[in-house]
């Protein structure tokens, strides 16, 4: 699973079978998790909260989604790499 970017305390990441699905990221404290936070990524570069497995605060969540639509270039250039193709959620 490849690991993308650290925030904080929090990992931001891909788990690798998950190629079949629209781009998104997982996040979590300080390592890879079943409950993590799932982020969405838009076709125009927006962030969308998918689910918070985590239950991470929604001040946290804002701060993480803000950092996240700033490296939206950046991870989808990854998951093209890891997973060959990218879809979108919407």
């Amino acid at each position: 699973m490849p690991k993308l970017f650290v925030y904080g305390k929090y990992i931001i990441y891909f788990w690798s079978n998950e190629g079949d699905e629209p781009v998104h990221v997982h996040v979590s404290v300080k390592k890879q998790s079943t409950n993590s936070l799932k982020f969405w990524i838009t076709k125009n570069g927006k962030v969308i909260l998918a689910n918070n497995k985590a239950n991470i605060s929604n001040h946290e969540i804002s701060k993480i989604s803000n950092t996240i639509a700033s490296q939206t270039d950046y991870i989808i250039e990854q998951w093209k790499e890891h997973f060959g193709d990218v879809s979108y959620y919407c």
